[in-house]
């Protein structure tokens, strides 16, 4: 297999010899294919097969014991100018960084194979979607992206259609953390990544491709490409709703992609689909709406806390056709991981013998890989070329004081701030430091591939292109009680919520206008079997107006942090805030 498209002929040829490979191969995405690879990765001690009676071609890869995770510090957004990259995002000159990393590159594929993989992150007639070429030298990488993408043949030709495509251009290298960087190019529309082997640093179509330059990318062309998922919402009257929704990590985002409701829910004929669980992007339609797609085709999700009673969907994906990567292993040759059941495996997450004293059994950040389609609440709009409308827009965060457990924006721009704003509280397992506030705007702080300033103004002129936008809203599951307790049972339970949001979305549910948006009231959420003290929920929905004024202090400081590039809108909002809380 080769192309027809010159510049991408040309550009694998002088990787081919730049990197000294010995051989080049141009992978197809057929089955026979991904059975070849499957059998190499186990000849080379790449692959472990798990028990094929329980987990029928389900594989386990440790990886290096250093690399296990994405590497902030040494991910780079590499633009012309400095100030396009923000104070969000570590800065180096695009010259420096290619020579930088060119010189790692140079003959380090050599006695290995080069695999060229032509993808395309979307439905392959999408025309939200977009394309690009990863070379590397591991077959890991191959196995995991054919899971993640629409891989091989059919998105070579629509490369061949369209002529470009993005560059991704990763080796493993030596596995050495001294020698490892994350390179990104918007303005040329390419990766390198060298020296990890590791999902968010090798598998370039994921946060590289699919955040990092999309977002640049989406700036340029008018649409967005977020840190969100798409959940489908089927009412008992039939109607179908879409709801994009951004959660830092550690705050339920899995969960809420593959939502079961409460039983009382699904006997009245609410229906729950997952369109995505981690990346969307939204292109406004002709109708002025915004129209999503989730450029992915499968799960990369972390393993640990994976249960039937947290995730039963997550979990019912994993019994097939599944990359394990950095979990324990049971006697049989099971997957097992902290929070899973309470057998005690084997064998841990660098193959040792388990013994507590050696911490976890599975990695913190293991992970599956596995295709989307094997989700029991898996979409079939998933594959449609045209998106799905989104109706709400919702941002979360780990607040455990303060922000009320759901709040409607009163307008666009006052959405923009709440996402813009959005923040967790460390816990003292974490830092040492309870209640630390770390804002993570619209969860993409570690994605975004350009100025912060600039990516709001960008959000707040999507006014001028969609006529009908979503309605924006913020949830909060994790506001605790004097004791430290949970006020919000949370999981299924937040389907309660989902309904009133669905309701303001149809303008058949109340709201009470308060300084910081628009609340319900404890009558407006559906508490029919809802096991709790319905003063609580009170609490829940309650504005205290000193600590919001103490919070909107905090705010402005994040905001002016950003420069004179914050758009005038962002202070605009705050201030009436302010005015309305006196």
């Amino acid at each position: 297999m080769s192309t027809t498209n010159q510049a991408l002929a040309d550009w694998v040829k002088e990787i081919a010899e730049h990197t000294q490979a010995d051989q080049i191969y141009w992978c197809d995405g057929s089955d026979a294919e991904d059975k070849k690879f499957n059998e190499l990765l186990l000849a080379d001690g790449s692959y472990k097969q798990l028990n094929p009676e329980t987990h029928p071609n389900c594989y386990l890869h440790l990886s290096d014991p250093q690399d296990v995770a994405r590497v902030e510090h040494l991910t780079f957004i590499c633009t012309e100018q400095e100030a396009d990259a923000g104070p969000n995002n570590h800065w180096m000159a695009p010259d420096e960084a290619h020579s930088k990393i060119d010189d790692l590159f140079k003959g380090c594929m050599k006695g290995r194979t080069m695999y060229v993989i032509p993808y395309c992150m979307g439905p392959i007639d999408s025309p939200i979607s977009r394309c690009g070429v990863e070379i590397t030298d591991s077959a890991y990488v191959v196995q995991n992206m054919r899971l993640m993408t629409r891989m091989g043949q059919a998105a070579l030709a629509r490369i061949e259609r369209e002529g470009g495509f993005v560059k991704g251009l990763h080796s493993t290298g030596e596995l050495d953390p001294e020698r490892r960087f994350i390179m990104h190019f918007p303005e040329e529309l390419t990766i390198k990544s060298y020296g990890s082997g590791y999902g968010g640093n090798a598998l370039l179509g994921k946060k590289c491709h699919a955040l990092r330059i999309a977002s640049y990318q989406a700036k340029t062309e008018g649409w967005l490409a977020e840190h969100m998922l798409i959940l489908g919402i089927k009412t008992p009257a039939g109607k179908q709703h879409y709801v994009a929704a951004a959660f830092p990590s550690a705050c339920g985002k899995t969960n809420l992609a593959m939502l079961i409701p409460p039983e009382g829910y699904v006997k009245d004929g609410w229906e729950i689909s997952t369109v995505g669980d981690d990346i969307c992007w939204m292109r406004p339609g002709e109708d002025g709406r915004l129209w999503a797609i989730n450029p992915e085709a499968g799960f990369f999700g972390v393993a640990p806390g994976t249960a039937k009673d947290t995730n039963p969907n997550a979990l019912a994906m994993l019994y097939q056709d599944t990359i394990f990567t950095n979990v324990a292993e049971t006697e049989d040759g099971q997957p097992w991981w902290e929070g899973l059941d309470d057998r005690t495996p084997k064998t841990d997450w660098q193959g040792r013998p388990y013994d507590p004293a050696n911490g976890p059994a599975a990695h913190p950040n293991s992970r599956f890989t596995v295709s989307a389609k094997r989700c029991p609440s898996y979409s079939s709009e998933s594959e449609s070329a045209t998106g799905v409308p989104i109706d709400a827009i919702v941002f979360g965060g780990r607040r455990a004081s303060l922000v009320p457990l759901v709040a409607e924006a009163r307008d666009w721009e006052h959405g923009v701030l709440m996402g813009a704003t959005v923040a967790s509280e460390t816990t003292a397992a974490a830092t040492g430091a309870v209640g630390v506030v770390r804002r993570d705007p619209m969860a993409m702080k570690p994605f975004c591939g350009y100025h912060f300033g600039d990516y709001w103004g960008h959000w707040i002129s999507m006014q001028e292109k969609a006529s009908r936008l979503p309605k924006v809203f913020t949830v909060n599951w994790f506001r605790k009680d004097e004791q430290g307790q949970f006020m919000w049972p949370g999981f299924g339970e937040n389907m309660r919520v989902l309904e009133w949001i669905i309701g303001r979305c149809q303008d058949q549910l109340d709201a009470n206008e308060t300084a910081i948006g628009m609340l319900p009231s404890r009558d407006d959420i559906n508490t029919k079997d809802l096991d709790m003290d319905l003063n609580v929920l009170d609490e829940l929905l309650a504005v205290d107006q000193q600590a919001w004024q103490n919070e909107l202090s905090s705010v402005d400081a994040f905001l002016q942090g950003y420069g004179e590039r914050v758009p005038a809108a962002l202070f605009k909002q705050l201030r009436r805030i302010s005015d309305q809380l006196d």
